[in-house]
């Protein structure tokens, strides 16, 4: 295992668990349609219980993709979580929100009603696919920040990492770009929350309300996802040259990637392929509850692609809009060739982890919720 090859084996697992995360995010995309998909309180119960048996898996794969960036490319992490610390804050303030709102929502002596925690899991619906979504999008369109190594050497101002701007990261959501992406990728949450309801709600009239909004909801991300897409095949994009770790402006530099990445694309086509099937299934025939499954896969796939697209063949992955030479790549930004060689061992048992998750998640949904569960059983949220 060379160091090149280490570099590029932890940006495939960074872009792995990218990934995964926006497929878990099927829970904010459920949330934030509570109030309009659950017409009584049973119904609204009957959604907050489904989500609630998954947000963990969400939150902790949130975590662990941060943590992996902060093993594996900490000046990333200092740039980004130290500088864009606004745009990050509240992110994790929603999702906080989100847990406490499950876990008090109907304890006793909650003397605001379920409504208003209810409400706060709409606003991490919301709130939490828009904003990471922009900040995703950053990977390809760039912040403003300054890079210095150097100052490690001194003893007043020992910062690398500074920020031109005070808006520290939510500057993010003035670039237009950034925000089609965010919205894109909140209905595509809407998208597999309503997948995953049908699929572990049984409830027809549940299932019929959901399927009536999954045409409008597909077709609106469609065109946020298109827009973007289109404008980044024929962006100028970040390359950097790999002998001299020069960075310079490419011409339709993601393009040219997916092309010479052959391999990519294939699966990046893969997974809209299977997307597209999962809603038209869905769709077409009202028996069909499993669509989450082929859509949540070809989710992964794309997501995955896409950050590859962003760090893979000599691309920087987190651009500068403020010092083009300061933007990071997986060579000037990793760990030291024996902290990632010892985090590549570590990673084998990766395997033994998602096996686990597999079986728990096959537990949980032994059986699927229903009426007589929500208003029958006392271990409800």
């Amino acid at each position: 295992m060379t160091y090149d090859f280490m570099q590029q084996y932890w940006w495939f697992l960074i872009s792995l668990l990218g990934a995964l995360l926006v497929f878990l995010m099927f829970v904010q995309g459920a949330n934030s349609l509570i109030f309009s998909l659950g017409a009584d309180e049973t119904e609204r119960k009957m959604l907050i219980n489904s989500t609630g048996r998954k947000w963990e898996f969400t939150f902790t794969t949130l975590v662990t993709f941060g943590g992996a960036f902060f093993a594996s490319f900490p000046l990333f992490y200092s740039t980004s979580f130290g500088g864009a610390y606004w745009l990050w804050m509240i992110i994790l303030f929603s999702f906080v929100l989100q847990a406490v709102s499950y876990e008090f929502q109907n304890k006793l002596g909650n003397i605001f009603g379920p409504q208003l925690f209810q409400s706060f899991l709409v606003v991490n619906g919301v709130l939490g696919p828009i904003l990471l979504g922009g900040a995703v999008a950053t990977f390809f369109n760039g912040s403003n920040f300054v890079v210095q190594k150097m100052n490690l050497l001194s003893d007043v101002q020992p910062v690398i990492s500074s920020w031109t701007g005070r808006m520290n990261g939510l500057d993010a959501l003035l670039d237009i770009r950034n925000v089609i992406f965010g919205i894109a990728v909140f209905f595509l949450a809407r998208i597999l929350g309503i997948l995953y309801i049908i699929n572990n709600v049984d409830d027809k009239n549940l299932r019929d309300k959901c399927r009536k909004s999954l045409r409008w909801i597909f077709v609106i991300f469609l065109v946020f996802f298109l827009l973007f897409f289109t404008q980044l095949l024929v962006k100028d994009g970040y390359a950097y040259d790999p002998a001299t770790g020069v960075i310079f402006m490419e011409p339709m530099k993601y393009l040219h990637n997916l092309l010479t990445m052959w391999y990519v694309l294939v699966v990046l086509l893969v997974g809209v392929v299977l997307l597209l099937f999962a809603v038209y299934k869905t769709l077409k025939n009202d028996a069909y509850i499993h669509g989450i499954w082929p859509a949540g896969i070809g989710v992964v796939l794309v997501v995955l692609c896409l950050f590859l697209c962003a760090g893979w063949n000599c691309t920087a992955y987190y651009p500068s809009n403020a010092d083009l030479q300061s933007s990071l790549t997986i060579a000037n930004s990793c760990s030291s060739e024996f902290t990632l060689r010892t985090m590549t061992y570590v990673s084998f048992v990766i395997p033994i982890v998602l096996a686990y998750i597999v079986y728990a998640w096959r537990a949980i949904d032994s059986k699927k919720i229903d009426r007589q569960e929500i208003t029958s059983s006392d271990h409800v949220y």
